[in-house]
């Protein structure tokens, strides 16, 4: 069997209100002045765990205007405040992009890197400051991952930065803060995690020791999702997403995702469609053009999704197919890239830029062509 690496944050707390651990926690550790990045819907509800911080005589800059598809230029002006601020450490409170920016500004803020030198795996140099993160959309994993996303404006791609120094000393995981996360986002949200989930245990790279943590996220996402969808104080099913948004973010570090993340960047990064829609959409046109790689793996992430099984492995996989379609439906996500306003002279442009991201392709149990990705989004009109 194949060596795998599994990095993950030395803390992790899940449980609803479990808020109060992570202010429990920082005041026991010494540290003085805490950038905290989160964004304005959030802020009422983390406004308690903030005065008590301040209570305690901690200093606290709170930046809240992260914008949803963070650019490069975007990133060097919260760094540039964090800057003067002079943290000594860092929460990020809020969802993917929230958390991306609070683990790269803990990595560079006191450092002589620049961000567009760390694109790709392993080029940070250093661990910076100490910093946690409190997810607020049961979706990216990104409080357990290794992985941050920015938009590089000069080629209008959306781009990965890889490194053990990207994961969080902490993950907080508190279902309550999911609550009021509208439906549309929690819809986005929940199929991002699902295809995490889905791309790692179908990946080229798949392994027993993630498979675990693939196979559960499928199960629990599968089963909660409409119902968050449909009632988002469903306590149940907002802890059953968040959860599998956890299992979803253990994958990314030792297999990380493939061609539906590769295909869905040039979506965010020329037409700014929120990455969790983007996975949403192409995820069941992915799933088919991979099927004849791996069938068996395929036929069993239908039975975790919840279908009953076929005459035979093909016929189990594409119930699975079908399950996603219906999912994807019932939760708002539409099939046609043109709801999205995307026009199909795109299509050539889009292909290119996706195979750019040969960092996830070369994951896919499928090799994807240009044409296939050109075929893949053309059958989205």
């Amino acid at each position: 069997m194949k060596a795998i690496t599994l990095l993950q944050p030395q803390k992790i707390v899940f449980g609803t209100g479990c808020i109060q651990t992570f202010v429990d926690d920082y005041k026991k550790m010494g540290l003085q002045r805490l950038f905290v990045l989160t964004a304005p819907p959030i802020l009422p509800l983390i406004e308690e765990p903030l005065a008590d911080l301040k209570a305690a005589g901690i200093s606290i800059e709170v930046f809240q205007d992260i914008v949803a598809e963070p650019t490069v230029n975007d990133f060097k002006k919260i760094l540039e405040v964090a800057r003067q601020f002079k943290a000594d450490s860092v929460v990020g409170i809020g969802g993917g992009s929230v958390l991306d920016v609070t683990k790269l500004v803990a990595s560079l803020t006191y450092s002589d890197q620049q961000v567009e030198d760390c694109f790709g795996t392993g080029f940070i140099k250093k661990h910076g400051l100490w910093f946690a993160c409190l997810p607020t959309t049961a979706g990216t994993g990104s409080e357990v991952s290794p992985n941050a996303i920015l938009l590089d404006e000069r080629d209008h791609l959306k781009k990965g930065i890889v490194s053990p120094f990207l994961i969080a000393d902490a993950a907080y995981v508190d279902p309550k803060l999911t609550w009021t996360v509208p439906a549309k986002v929690t819809a986005d949200t929940g199929m991002d995690a699902l295809t995490h989930c889905i791309e790692a245990y179908t990946n080229k790279f798949a392994h027993p020791s993630v498979d675990i943590y693939a196979l559960q996220g499928i199960r629990l996402i599968a089963a909660h999702l409409e119902r968050a969808v449909k009632d988002g104080k469903d306590v149940e099913a907002r802890e059953a997403l968040a959860f599998g948004s956890l299992y979803g973010g253990l994958c990314l570090g030792p297999v990380n995702t493939a061609a539906v993340h590769a295909l869905s960047y040039p979506l965010g990064g020329e037409f700014h469609i929120p990455h969790g829609l983007s996975n949403a959409i192409l995820l069941p046109s992915v799933m088919k053009f991979n099927m004849t790689a791996n069938v068996k793996r395929h036929a069993e992430v239908a039975v975790a999704l919840g279908c009953q099984p076929g005459k035979d492995d093909e016929e189990t996989a594409r119930r699975g197919v079908d399950f996603i379609y219906r999912l994807a439906a019932a939760v708002g996500i539409p099939d046609k890239l043109t709801a999205l306003r995307i026009p199909q002279t795109a299509v050539d442009g889009m292909a290119k830029a996706a195979m750019q991201v040969q960092r996830l392709l070369k994951n896919n149990p499928r090799e994807v062509t240009e044409q296939d990705a050109r075929n893949i989004y053309n059958s989205l009109y």
